[in-house]
């Protein structure tokens, strides 16, 4: 305990000094970009890996969805495995298994391959965010962590920014393995500034396993998202979707009432007794259900409906990224004033109604016009995303708070898998039945166009729930006084060690 406290001290002697906090939130930073980084480089290689490996868009959007799932499948083993070894050896660890599952799928043949080494991608990186938010939200005092949080916030846009670029630029010039292949120096550089920079961090030598948590959660996620795939792909009566979702569903209950009985529990999910972190959690999950599950097909459209090339496309999709740099610091520092409620509102007001005029672009619609509701877009996941993020945090209950970033980060995981899967699923039987509608005469660029439309429209309305929901969070009780007796204000003490 005494080294814990040593760490605590250490972390207050200079809670204001930028000095004290930039080189390890830089290590922590690179990291975290390089698995960002990794998924808005995929979502524009989509139509390209579709050709390359001449199959369908069903099947390569499950290198997308089995690397969020084994994203999900490992991110619970975050709070075990820094008990067990340390937050730091662990966040070292996961970054190099990382960069070996991205150099795997830089060589695979067949989609298939490429689906399992996305998976073992996934493995490797899952971790990597939920134990490097955890460090950032230790490092930021109480009455600084939305500004802080928005700090972090800025660079990881980068990700988001330059990734459609540079595999649009990667695609058209170089190849598609090295999309992969990028992740390599990064990795590097990330390893090398996390050896130097990140503090040592004190193991507990005793952890206790949830042997029948870490079993029953991947079981669940995975047949679920299996299910709803299936169902939004083909038909809800099928055999596939019936087996997926109903062993999804027994294993999900199985799943909740092991954690809930269990001492030391894999996911904490009594914390969902504050009403004030369900209500934020809730919120996050239907903000991120509505932004990330639609994304994937704004360069879908532009590539197959448009015919515009991956350079162009990534140019295409940079106002979004760069709006959301705009968006998060300023959502940070109004966070620290007067809270997550009036931000998630505003943010979410403007996401919804992008969303609702994508609904109705045409397979000639100007590229200003796509441009300025992607902009919308990424300016209200700026103002709404980190305050969201921060607030949950905050809203925990103190005895518990060190397993609420392992659990957020897998349910993020597992909520934007279906998303992308039951949109996925939705955009190709609304094509369908479009289709069937125009057989007559009619342009089948314009049934895939009014099928996007479809997507584009459920979105909005999933971010029009959200605006309904902000409505009702409030200023968590467990933020405003920080005992004491925690250590560093309001720090998940427990979360590294």
């Amino acid at each position: 305990m005494s080294n814990l406290n040593t760490t605590h001290n250490t972390a207050e002697e200079q809670p204001f000094s930028l000095k004290a906090i930039i080189p390890p939130l830089l290590a922590i930073i690179v990291g975290m970009i390089m698995v960002i980084l990794d998924g808005t480089v995929v979502n524009v290689a989509v139509p390209k890996l579709v050709e390359y490996f001449s199959t369908d868009l069903k099947t390569i959007q499950w290198a997308i969805t089995g690397y969020t799932l084994a994203l999900a499948a490992v991110i619970p083993l975050a709070g075990y495995m820094t008990d067990r070894f340390g937050s730091k050896q662990v966040f070292l660890v996961t970054v190099g298994m990382f960069v070996l599952g991205s150099i795997l799928c830089s060589f695979a043949q067949t989609s298939g391959q490429l689906i399992l080494f996305r998976i073992i991608q996934g493995l490797g990186g899952g971790m990597v965010a939920p134990i490097g938010l955890a460090m950032v939200f230790r490092l930021a005092p109480l009455e600084r962590r939305g500004s802080i949080m928005g700090m972090l916030g800025i660079p990881m846009l980068l990700a988001p920014a330059l990734g459609p670029v540079l595999s649009g630029w990667l695609i058209e010039y170089v190849s598609w393995h090295w999309i992969f292949l990028i992740n390599l120096p990064i990795g590097i550089v990330g390893i090398i500034l996390g050896i130097k920079y990140l503090p040592k961090t004190e193991k507990k030598g005793k952890a206790h396993l949830d042997l029948f948590g870490i079993i029953l959660a991947p079981i669940a996620f995975s047949m679920l998202a299996y299910g709803v795939n299936e169902g939004g792909g083909g038909s809800w009566s099928s055999t596939s979707t019936i087996v997926g979702l109903s062993v999804g569903g027994v294993a999900l209950i199985l799943f909740i009432i092991v954690e809930l009985l269990h001492k030391h529990p894999l996911l904490e999910l009594r914390v969902f007794r504050s009403s004030d972190f369900t209500r934020g959690i809730i919120l996050t999950w239907v903000t991120q259900a509505a932004l990330f599950g639609s994304m994937l097909f704004v360069p879908l459209y532009l590539q197959q409906i448009r015919n515009f090339t991956p350079l162009e496309t990534g140019l295409i999709l940079l106002p979004q990224a760069l709006s959301s740099g705009i968006g998060m610091p300023l959502g940070g520092r109004l966070f620290d004033k007067i809270g997550a409620r009036p931000l998630a509102f505003v943010g979410l007001s403007i996401i919804s109604t992008a969303l609702f005029l994508l609904s109705g672009i045409t397979v000639d619609t100007g590229l200003p016009f796509i441009m300025m509701c992607l902009a919308f877009m990424g300016l209200g996941m700026g103002l709404s995303m980190m305050p969201l993020n921060t607030h949950v945090l905050n809203s925990a209950p103190k005895e518990l708070v060190g397993r609420v970033t392992p659990l957020t980060a897998a349910a993020q995981q597992v909520v934007v898998s279906f998303a992308v899967a039951g949109m996925t699923g939705y955009l190709t039987s609304q094509i369908a039945v479009h289709s069937t509608e125009l057989v007559q005469g009619g342009n089948p660029l314009s049934a895939a166009v009014l099928g996007f439309n479809d997507v584009f429209f459920l979105a909005g309305c999933i971010a029009v729930a959200g605006v309904v929901i902000s409505i009702i969070l409030r200023k968590p009780k467990a933020a405003a006084k920080p005992s004491p007796e925690d250590g560093h204000a309001g720090e998940p003490a427990v979360m590294i060690h």
